[in-house]
């Protein structure tokens, strides 16, 4: 047998595979428990202050911190509905009016084409009419497919799968904040003195990383709510500082981000027969998504301990493997191998 052919090292390669057949098939229908398990471990520091405040039993301060938690969110939940029923309705008595200006604008553009092209051969001005025909059908066909009948049954038919996983969520947070001494225990229970020490050093690592991790998302989003606001400020100073707080909040969506409130603002300018404004608010969009691709690798890799490099590839491939939680997940995938490196659970030390 080779001389590293030995248990311990067969032993590892068994959980390797176990844990990589587990991210193939178990982990895409375990989101709501990994969540649970994750969020747990997050609040699990508010648990031991209220518990040594207090000097609660750990049942006591896990319901009061478990109710606390849950009421900020069904109020924010709450404010978040309420304040999009609000705009549909407003949006709803004003869509009259926004329809009469794009048909008003949709006329003057047609105007403007036929004489920007009056004096050009016939079959250059058909051609130009025919593919702006084309590109407005492709658009409303495109519209047509996204507020479709299929789309929105779709769309209503994951609700009760929406609402089992959140209850799920709820359930198995509220159970993993009451037994995570004893998981923790439980699992140190398994490892050697050595391996344990290793493994705490990795815990406190990754404890770091993710209060890290919370901070550079917050320093990025002022950032960006610091540049909407001036650019906005600029272009629009009447909604300023409205648009600029939707933006921020907003702005948290990966890869897209500020672009979803901003594009479509634009295009309405620009439908509108408003190419200053248009202009002026691509131009913003186009900045704040600089800034957020340019400075949140930076940031990040500076809270949570990772250069650019290594925070940017963990966030693009966590993005395309998992999705938006993979966002977050990406950075944590790196700084878990990084720090086992450390610790020294991977050893790298070898040459080809």
């Amino acid at each position: 047998m080779a001389k590293w052919l030995t248990k311990r090292t067969f032993l590892i390669i068994i959980l390797t595979a176990i844990i990589v057949a587990a991210l193939f098939f178990i982990l895409p229908v375990s989101i709501p428990l990994i969540l649970a398990l994750l969020t747990a471990l997050i609040i699990e520091p508010l648990v031991k202050l209220v518990e040594n405040k207090f000097k609660w039993k750990r049942k006591l301060s896990v319901i009061s911190v478990f109710i606390f938690v849950m009421l900020l969110v069904a109020l924010g939940v709450y404010y978040s509905i309420t304040s999009l029923i609000g705009r549909i309705i407003q949006f709803t008595k004003d869509a009259p009016d926004y329809l009469n200006s794009l048909s008003g604008a949709w006329i003057d553009m047609q105007e403007k084409i036929f004489r920007y092209t009056s004096g050009l051969p016939s079959d250059i001005v058909k051609a130009t009419q025919e593919q702006f025909t084309t590109a407005l059908k492709s658009f409303q066909t495109s519209l047509l497919e996204l507020l479709s009948y299929e789309r929105i049954v779709a769309l209503a038919s994951e609700i009760p799968n929406f609402l089992v996983s959140f209850i799920v969520f709820l359930i198995a947070l509220f159970l993993f904040m009451l037994e995570l001494p004893q998981l923790k225990q439980g699992v140190f229970n398994r490892l050697t003195d050595r391996t344990a020490e290793k493994v705490r050093y990795m815990t406190t690592r990754l404890n770091a990383t993710i209060i890290g991790f919370a901070k550079a998302q917050l320093l990025v989003s002022f950032i960006i709510l610091g540049a909407s606001f001036v650019g906005l400020l600029l272009i629009v100073p009447k909604y300023a500082v409205v648009m600029a707080l939707v933006i921020w909040i907003i702005d948290v969506i990966p890869i897209l981000g500020s672009i979803i409130i901003l594009a479509p603002w634009s295009l309405y300018e620009l439908a509108s027969g408003d190419v200053a404004m248009g202009t002026k608010l691509a131009i913003l969009a186009a900045v704040l998504l600089i800034i957020r691709r340019t400075v949140e690798p930076k940031v990040m890799g500076a809270q949570i301990g990772l250069s650019p490099l290594p925070t940017l590839i963990g966030m693009f491939i966590g993005l395309k493997l998992f999705g938006v939680l993979g966002f977050f997940i990406g950075p944590m995938v790196v700084i878990l191998f990084t720090t086992a490196i450390e610790a020294g659970i991977i050893r790298l030390n070898f040459k080809i």
